[in-house]
């Protein structure tokens, strides 16, 4: 049933930014407005809201037109989070009925999601007036709980220019016979380090999701890097390039983590990892072992991540998301509520928010890279690494041994754990073994 009442569809942004977002705004406020409502562009998130103020302007088509193809928000963004205090849910709501916005579209990660959800929620239960809600998926973490295959708005976006970024980083390894450890963003999830990585032919990639439930020792990532740099020197190549996606930070062991100092948090609890300088910790430990070694391989590290968010959208973001923001407006306004929008199999289908949501916590799901996928055993057989096929293959063993000051029975004892034959120099932890595909 299609509204017959003028609507007033408000819009924020929260989060991080993500290419495609001005494309959504773009094509909500066009449909909006055709249909006779009228659109308030809403700035800073939920920032001034939470303080009982509405700050924002009424958007036109004229203010909108080609915005789509411009990266960053013209409604900017902030990660303020309205779910802690009953207070400031109520200011929220209160600001935005006082507004006369009957309609709210939030395009964001999960917190945003949340948020929006709590909000409407406040309003309908504790002042009785209606505000019906709808989320755009927006992270180039892709990693929310949408179906496998189907990625969140901005990810294409800062995989394309990711992996522009690296294969630089490769031609200079190559041509200056180095290596580069580079920490990508992704939060808890390896998308967007898997993507990058096998799109541009990264030496090799590591993600939280091989690590299972375990807990990961810095040492075990060191170990990892050195030796893809020791088999690199055995093909005659002194150089490559290692991603590491920056979830390892977050699921590492509390003693390795104290290395780290200090971990900021955001409004919504989660560490700042773009703000922890971890590819240089692991650029001086990687170091350091391979000095023990008398390995002589020189390594750079970078971290990759804020470059990408506010890119101009490739034309896949731009056309996903320009059906997203129209599609957002035609559930509202055909008296939808409390649902993501998503795109699947060239249909819009709107899920809603309590399938999303851990029924223990009320949190948005994460969705995490499926390692029994193809996609990801595609990538492990293009990585450099050591494998538990090269366990019984002495002569390789002995030539890796060679370039360093071990004895080949040294060295397999050292690690042979990364190849399951002998135990962890750091003591066995709880939880799965690496996924070795």
């Amino acid at each position: 049933m299609n509204s017959t009442r003028k609507e007033k569809v408000g819009i924020l942004v929260g989060g991080g930014p993500a290419p495609g977002i001005n494309s959504v705004i773009h094509s909500a406020t066009i449909e909006a407005i055709n249909r006779g409502h009228e659109v308030v562009g809403i700035y800073d998130g939920f920032k001034h809201l939470m303080h009982g103020k509405l700050v924002g302007m009424p958007l036109t088509i004229d203010d909108v037109s080609r915005i789509h193809l411009e990266g960053g928000s013209i409604l900017r963004t902030s990660r303020a989070n309205p779910t802690k205090e009953d207070d400031d849910l109520r200011r929220c709501a209160s600001a935005l009925l006082e507004a006369g916005v009957t309609c709210l579209i939030g395009i964001g990660g999960d917190d945003t999601a949340f948020s929006v959800y709590k909000v409407a929620s406040y309003a309908q239960e504790q002042m009785g007036i209606a505000i019906r809600c709808a989320h755009v998926p927006k992270t180039i973490d892709n990693d929310l709980p949408l179906p496998e295959g189907i990625p969140t708005f901005g990810f294409e976006t800062a995989r394309e220019l990711g992996t522009r970024i690296v294969m630089n980083f490769m031609e200079d390894a190559r041509t200056s016979q180095h290596w580069f450890v580079v920490v990508t963003m992704g939060r808890k999830a390896g998308h967007l380090a898997l993507g990058i990585g096998k799109s541009s032919g990264a030496t090799l990639t590591l993600i939280p999701e091989e690590w299972g439930d375990e807990k990961i020792r810095l040492q075990h990532v060191v170990d990892i890097l050195a030796t893809s740099m020791i088999r690199r020197l055995v093909e005659g190549r002194n150089y490559g390039v290692a991603l590491v996606a920056e979830g390892i930070v977050e699921q590492m062991d509390e003693d390795d983590l104290k290395a780290l100092g200090d971990i900021p948090l955001d409004e919504h609890g989660h560490p700042r990892l773009g703000e922890i300088n971890f590819s240089d910790l692991l650029r001086q430990q990687v170091n350091k072992d391979l000095k023990a070694l008398q390995v002589g391989v020189r390594v750079v590290d970078k971290e990759l991540g804020y470059e990408l968010r506010c890119a101009p959208p490739v034309a896949f973001d731009i056309d996903y998301t320009r059906s997203l923001g129209e599609a957002t407006v035609d559930f509202l306004l055909s008296g939808g509520t409390n649902a993501t929008i998503t795109l699947q199999q060239n249909q819009i289908v709107p899920m809603r928010f309590e399938t999303m949501m851990n029924p223990k916590t009320g949190r948005t799901e994460v969705r995490l890279v499926n390692i029994n996928s193809f996609t990801y055993r595609s990538a492990r057989k293009f990585m450099i690494r050591l494998t538990p096929q090269h366990a019984d293959d002495g002569i390789f063993l002995a030539r890796m041994a060679a370039h360093t000051n071990l004895s080949t029975e040294e060295f397999k004892a050292r690690y042979g754990y990364l190849m399951d034959i002998a135990p962890r120099p750091f003591g066995d932890q709880p939880g799965s073994q690496p996924s070795q595909a």
